[in-house]
């Protein structure tokens, strides 16, 4: 790199495809404009994706040593999700590398600013000791953090109440929630535990975060950014959807290489037929019973539908891919999840509701079946179908919001997302949401106006300030 550049930007994401992928986005957009440089730090086993990821950009790949057990350098490798915060606390093992390539590495041009993931708290430490803004990469709409801070200071997760018993929010006074909606660790809390002092960190280093930056935009959830920029806390900068910035290879242009998922979309397009797509995400931990009752709510629910299934220990009933070859396709491969939803044929996603999930369903204008599975996603799942209203929920048959998922309730629920009135009504309601977020990050729009805003921000706040 040369000097020439006016903004140089750090990004640090967490080592999870959910967490990489929204700040390798982030970093083509601001590639796109003048007078930018992007460098993105990661780990040896991550770094072939994130190169991948950036081909053909100018964006500059930091590679910092990490020592862990067994080599898992990736949640999504990990045996059990029990082993989180085991993982997340012993990223903190990078800091002097991080910090060696901050003083030695990267002096020219001279950082303007960096975001990290919110899971790296150790790395405001960094920030503040080289005068660098650090923002907070949080990976949640302001809708989730809203609530979850509304949820603690009321006292409900802590209250007396059954677990499923719903309670009225004071601030909100039209959301209803019950302590299901959120994990265990929150509504237990132990100040001894492993997952209660690494949350402490977390938000002790947000707060003291000059901001946090948000994959959103202003218009979907107007009332929860306000709410949140009216508290004494680091502002929070909607300047999303990411996706939109996601260059996809053509591989449907691509003679004699095309995907069999992508020839098969192609199939059911030509027949004039609706495909569901469906995916848990990486990380979701789903039980031999629970994945028998989703193959036969989806075989019974005679839709056609593309499951993509991301662990190699899922096993299918016996014949089931067999029985279903017409109309169902079952992929156990790495797939561009935005060139699913994009697809012409694509008119229902059955979603563990990750926020990335959600966001790219709102953009590619397809409603979501919410089947949540972990960490925020509960909320996510609320906001889907009560607050915005672009899809419904899965019918558990106890009513319990983590209950078991039986065949007839799945079969039920994808019937009325793929050809019901709340299907037909979200799907409505979703086509308006994709054009206000294709139309906040152009030129003049919400998100592209909030990321100028905070680019003139800082860039006046580094002219202020002197390097260390």
């Amino acid at each position: 790199m040369d000097g020439s550049f006016g903004q140089h930007v750090v990004l640090f994401p967490f080592m999870s495809k959910g967490h990489t992928i929204p700040l390798l986005h982030f970093a083509r957009l601001l590639l796109l404009r003048h007078n930018t440089a992007v460098t993105v730090f990661t780990t040896p086993s991550n770094h072939p994706f994130v190169a991948a990821s950036l081909h053909g950009t100018t964006a500059s790949i930091v590679v910092l040593p990490f020592p862990t057990v067994d080599g898992i350098e990736s949640t999504d490798q990990l045996p059990s999700m029990s082993l989180f915060y085991k993982f997340a606390t012993t990223t903190a093992t990078m800091q002097p590398h991080f910090e060696h390539a901050l003083e030695y590495e990267i002096t020219i041009p001279r950082i303007t600013f960096m975001v990290t993931d919110s899971f790296l708290w150790w790395t405001l430490q960094s920030a503040t000791k080289f005068n660098v803004p650090r923002f907070a990469y949080f990976g949640m709409s302001c809708y989730s953090v809203c609530l979850l801070k509304e949820a603690a200071i009321s006292g409900m997760l802590g209250g007396t109440q059954p677990d499923d018993e719903l309670v009225t929010l004071t601030r909100f006074p039209w959301i209803k929630l019950c302590k299901n909606d959120f994990e265990a660790e929150f509504r237990n809390l132990d100040p001894k535990s492993v997952a209660y002092e690494f949350n402490m960190k977390l938000m002790s280093a947000i707060g003291d975060s000059y901001g946090m930056l948000v994959n959103s935009f202003y218009e979907l959830e107007h009332v929860f950014v306000d709410h949140i920029n009216t508290e004494p806390s680091p502002k929070s900068w909607c300047v999303g959807p990411f996706c939109f910035a996601q260059q996809t290879p053509n591989i449907h242009l691509i003679p004699g290489e095309k995907p069999r998922w992508f020839e098969w979309l192609d199939e059911k397009l030509e027949e004039k037929g609706s495909v569901l797509y469906v995916a848990f995400g990486s990380q979701a931990e789903i039980s031999d019973e629970q994945l028998n009752e989703i193959a036969k709510g989806l075989e019974e629910s005679m839709v056609n539908f593309l499951w993509v299934i991301r662990k190699g220990e899922w096993d299918l009933p016996d014949g089931f891919e067999e029985r279903v070859e017409k109309r169902g396709i079952v992929v156990r491969e790495w797939v561009d999840q935005w060139e699913i939803l994009m697809h012409e044929s694509v008119e229902g996603f059955l979603s563990h509701c990750g926020w990335n999930s959600v966001l790219e369903s709102i953009c590619a204008g397809v409603p979501i079946l919410a089947w949540p599975m972990m960490a925020e996603q509960h909320l996510n799942a609320r906001m889907v179908d009560e607050e915005i209203k672009i899809g419904l929920r899965v019918e558990t048959c106890d009513g319990s919001v983590r209950g078991f998922v039986k065949c007839e309730g799945l079969r039920k629920s994808v019937k009325e997302l793929m050809e019901g009135e709340k299907g037909r009504e979200g799907r409505k309601k979703v086509m308006e949401l994709a054009d206000i977020a294709k139309n906040a990050i152009k030129e003049g729009g919400s998100s592209c106006s909030t990321l100028n805003l905070l680019l003139q921000e800082i860039c006046t706040l580094h002219k202020e300030s002197p390097p260390m």
